[in-house]
């Protein structure tokens, strides 16, 4: 059997891997655009910031473990540029390549809005390792002002990493807040610690263009309120999939050209699969497909993309919407719907919201923990919840994961054994206590 996968990174190399385990007569090829397998893009912020010394840190696997290890055809530098799936072939600058089953799993790229003189030098984007070779070139030895526009996780996580490295930063935001996936309530704890740092906050701020010298290097950013003048440019308003080269084919994408798959991981055309950031992702609470691009999914539909392709199919079970990370002393989380999410769906629910200590409250390392649930009105079933503060987040953003991915209820939460010492817990666990001050 030819499989062929487009793309080397999460999804495809957790497929590939799946491949070679459980078929032994596997042909295996994988085109990778780029030069580099298998490697972490979260932590090309933490890169660029000198928390992390090399980029060979952040690479798993190269391109020459996978093929002399493994036996994997692994080709780098091979873009694909179109697919025939009546012929079964892919093709790209230089070669056609059959397959009997492929699987897509491109990724997804930042992109840039069509703002004027978006094409000045010194205007970067942040997902591959060349991308932050750039940054980290142009950032220099001297401190620079540098502005991110948007001030969603990854524009607060690259903020962060220069602010460290002593750079002026700011943060321009179209929206009124930063962290827009978190409730008001919780955003406002990240805007106070974004300031408390030294990062400029201009919010509200639409962008209009960008303003150059007389080398072609961006000096400034216009907005319907201001400029502001800058010596790089950082732009992190999210990501697109990578499918352009399916446009001309029967495979079915989204609106935003996500792939369209089912649990499987199969799409609408016979022996063409797709799993990552490129495709869709089945969410629990909703019931319904959607675009929610993270590593751990992209590594789960990869390795369920596989086991299907050689016979071995199992289900993908969808996501929650877990996301953690990191914004200097703070943790940021949250997991399932936001207030936002939930009132567009438009059920019935209330919040209850709590600080409270993340170990006992007379313990000399007791830090506090802000959480915010939200709950169905009706029924009492958790629909989401948020986290911040310096310790103890991510076990009960998990905790709180585990619940949503199992359909608990607020009563649910405050039965659930969980540890208790002093230096690790109060009696009620915070995330219970919070449940129990529900209305």
């Amino acid at each position: 059997m030819k499989y062929m996968i487009i793309g080397g990174d999460a999804a495809g190399m957790s497929a590939a891997m799946q491949l070679v385990r459980k078929d032994a007569q596997a042909d295996i090829t994988v085109l990778e655009k780029g030069e580099h397998y298998s490697y972490a893009q979260c932590g090309l912020p933490y890169w660029i910031g000198g928390e992390i010394e090399s980029d060979r840190k952040l690479i798993a696997r190269d391109a020459d473990t996978y093929r002399l290890k493994h036996g994997i055809d692994a080709r780098i530098n091979h873009e694909v540029k179109a697919v025939d799936t009546k012929q079964k072939t892919v093709s790209g600058d230089g070669f056609c390549l059959p397959y009997d089953k492929l699987l897509i799993a491109s990724g997804a790229s930042p992109f840039i809005p069509d703002w004027e003189n978006r094409d000045l030098k010194g205007i970067y984007t942040l997902k591959t390792i060349p991308d932050a070779k750039k940054i980290i070139a142009a950032l220099g030895t001297e401190k620079k002002t540098v502005t991110v526009i948007g001030g969603g996780s990854i524009g607060l996580e690259v903020a962060e990493n220069l602010a460290k490295a002593n750079h002026h930063v700011r943060i321009l935001e179209r929206a009124k807040r930063l962290a827009m996936n978190f409730d008001k309530e919780m955003a406002d704890y990240i805007h106070e610690k974004a300031i408390d740092e030294g990062i400029e906050l201009e919010l509200n701020h639409e962008i209009i263009g960008f303003s150059g010298n007389k080398d072609g290097h961006v000096t400034g950013i216009r907005t319907n309120l201001t400029e502001c003048p800058t010596d790089i440019v950082i732009v992190a308003v999210g990501v697109r999939p990578n499918t352009d080269f399916l446009r001309d084919t029967d495979v079915h994408l989204n609106n935003n050209g996500a792939i369209r798959v089912n649990r499987y991981m199969e799409t609408n055309v016979p022996d063409v699969y797709a799993a990552g950031d490129c495709a869709t992702q089945y969410h629990r609470l909703i019931n319904k497909d959607m675009y929610y691009p993270l590593g751990t999914h992209a590594n789960k539909q990869g390795r369920i993309a596989g086991l299907t392709m050689c016979g071995n199919p199992r289900v993908f079970m969808g996501i929650v919407g877990t996301q953690i990370y990191q914004f200097f002393d703070l943790a940021l989380a949250r997991t399932g719907l936001s207030s936002r999410e939930i009132e567009e769906i438009g059920y019935p629910y209330k919040c209850v919201q709590a600080k409270l200590p993340h170990v006992a409250g007379y313990y000399p390392t007791n830090e506090t923990l802000h959480i915010r649930l939200q709950f169905h009105a009706e029924t009492g079933v958790v629909l989401g919840g948020q986290f911040i503060g310096t310790k103890g987040v991510d076990k009960r953003c998990d905790v709180l994961a585990t619940a949503l991915y199992h359909g608990m209820t607020m009563q649910d939460l405050e039965e659930l054994d969980l540890g208790y010492s002093p230096p690790f817990n109060s009696v009620w666990d915070p995330l219970q206590q919070t449940a129990r001050r529900r209305p």
